[in-house]
């Protein structure tokens, strides 16, 4: 039964139905393969999205498109250009830094590549080309998912359960962060000095730093606000995300005043199809997870890995080879949805921690965002853009690797993953 479902939601999904529905038709194959009754999918589908928890992915979507029709981008980069100074490079990793700072407040790799695009690739183009330029915001917006708040974090909390919590997962997520953010820089600041591209900024100036870090103190509060009332328990992840809309709303109308009354339909209809996207995946899957569930199917792979190696390192491996593959076909939402409920449980059973574990699955399918065929992050920014796919996917390999090099110290040293989640209590 499980082949059934496995190879209808491919074969839907190679026809070009969108994923969500794909899910649903192949449940209701593996239902009539089954002989199950079809009236049990409805009680299944509404119980899966009838979740407090999960109110926080449509708030933090909502928080994030606040604070980008905000005018949040032209502090942060105003920010980012005082501490870089004149260096060569400069302007490049002035748009790293305003990824991380974006990734902060938003949490998509979606919303920040759009944003990206649209404000620092005219400015990047005149000094680098419109290849290098493009490679360089695709993988500052991929931070998004990675630096805390982040959705796909979310997602994945809430279909692992109870053994991992969104706070944890949050938690894990902050030191390899830093550690692609450094990554990056280093990156931007050897490929310009290899290619010899132009000095760009104006020196570093005391007078300046303080002046930007004064104008954009308030805004880098909304992570420490959110984020650190969720570490300390002082509201759950959903009532963060309620903070930070509200914070956002503050920011917008009180503080750069470029939030308009008129912006707030687009805000929440842009919120709001992502969101259905998100919640439409997580219904059908529920089915789909159920027939997985009764065909034994964790259990049939648990035996067959465990039968292939007992090392955690090798099964990590192993898995990271298939999100690898996973990645680049199948859009990341729903690669969450069908295969956390599969692999996490088998993870538990290697003694592997939930929170190391659903570290290295995220990042995985983070970096699936910036591989062809099916990046989203690629055709978001070349949509904006009009970059050939081409010269993007070639100029964005560099990024890529870096990446990866993380992920691999991620797997090789857990303890770059727990360390700051143990300190915690998680």
């Amino acid at each position: 039964m499980s082949l059934f479902v496995i190879g209808s939601f491919l074969a839907f999904a190679l026809l070009g139905m969108p994923l969500a529905f794909a899910l649903g038709v192949s449940a209701l194959v593996g239902l009539w393969f089954s002989g199950f009754d079809i009236l049990v999918i409805a009680p299944r589908v509404m119980n899966s999205v009838n979740s407090f928890p999960l109110m926080s992915i449509p708030l933090f979507m909502v928080a994030g498109e606040l604070m980008l029709k905000g005018g949040i981008m032209d502090r942060i980069v105003d920010f980012a250009n005082a501490f870089i100074g004149r260096i060569r490079g400069g302007l490049a990793q002035v748009a790293i830094i305003s990824g991380a700072g974006l990734a902060s407040v938003s949490g998509a790799a979606v919303a920040d590549a759009s944003a990206l695009s649209s404000t620092l690739v005219p400015s990047l183009k005149k000094q680098y080309g419109l290849g290098f330029s493009t490679g360089i915001v695709a993988a500052a917006a991929n931070l998004g998912p990675i630096i805390p708040p982040s959705g796909a974090m979310i997602v994945y909390a809430f279909m692992a359960g109870s053994s991992v919590s969104v706070g944890g997962m949050f938690m894990a997520g902050v030191v390899p962060g830093l550690i692609l953010f450094f990554a990056l820089m280093i990156l931007c600041w050897f490929i310009a000095w290899y290619r010899d591209y132009p000095l760009t900024g104006n020196p570093i100036s005391l007078g300046n730093i303080l002046r930007q870090l004064r104008r954009s103190l308030i805004v880098f509060m909304m992570p420490v606000v959110v984020i650190g009332g969720i570490v300390i328990g002082a509201f759950t992840p959903t009532e963060g995300a309620a903070v930070g809309v509200c914070y956002a709303l503050f920011l917008g109308f009180f503080v750069t005043r470029k939030l308009r009354l008129a912006d707030l339909p687009e805000v929440l209809l842009t919120a709001a199809k992502t969101s259905a996207l998100v919640g439409a995946m997580i219904a059908f899957a529920s089915t789909v997870t159920f027939l997985f569930t009764i065909d034994l199917l964790p259990m049939h792979i648990a035996s067959m890995m465990q039968g292939l190696t007992e090392s955690p390192f090798i099964f990590l491996c192993l898995i990271s080879l298939m999100l690898l593959v996973v990645g680049m076909f199948l859009e990341s939402n729903a690669a969450y949805i069908m295969l956390v409920p599969l692999f996490h449980p088998i993870a538990l059973q290697y003694g592997i921690d939930p929170l190391h574990f659903g570290f290295v699955f995220v990042l995985n399918l983070v970096i699936g965002m910036l591989t062809p065929p099916v990046g989203v992050v690629l055709f978001v920014v070349t949509g904006i853009t009009g970059v050939k796919m081409g010269e993007l996917v070639r100029e964005s390999w560099p990024f890529i690797a870096a990446m990866y090099a993380v992920l691999i110290l991620c797997i090789l040293f857990p303890e770059v993953v727990t360390w700051l989640p143990t300190r915690l209590g998680y």
